[in-house]
């Protein structure tokens, strides 16, 4: 089953939103997690949530680790996912 990646990125959106307890209205792409209050403790309970919804394992690679804005993560993120569903 081959989920799209728009359905991935709203569902990536409703975690971030959920997890790291912001308004869906401040996640806009060139955010930065800073910016959002988002800390290395939240990406990593975000990232939790990921995997066990998703049932994908999300290693913390140079992508990840460097990711600045909301679309450094959801880029960071979206290959492993993308693996997960094929």
């Amino acid at each position: 089953m081959k989920v799209e990646s728009a359905e991935f990125r709203a569902r990536l959106l409703d975690i971030i939103e959920r997890e790291g307890l912001v308004e869906a209205g401040r996640l806009v792409p060139e955010v930065t997690l800073d910016e959002l209050g988002i800390k290395s403790a939240d990406v990593v309970m975000i990232l939790m949530v990921i995997e066990e919804e998703f049932d994908a394992y999300i290693p913390v690679d140079d992508a990840l680790s460097n990711a600045k804005t909301l679309e450094d993560l959801l880029n960071a993120l979206m290959p492993h996912l993308s693996k997960s569903a094929a």
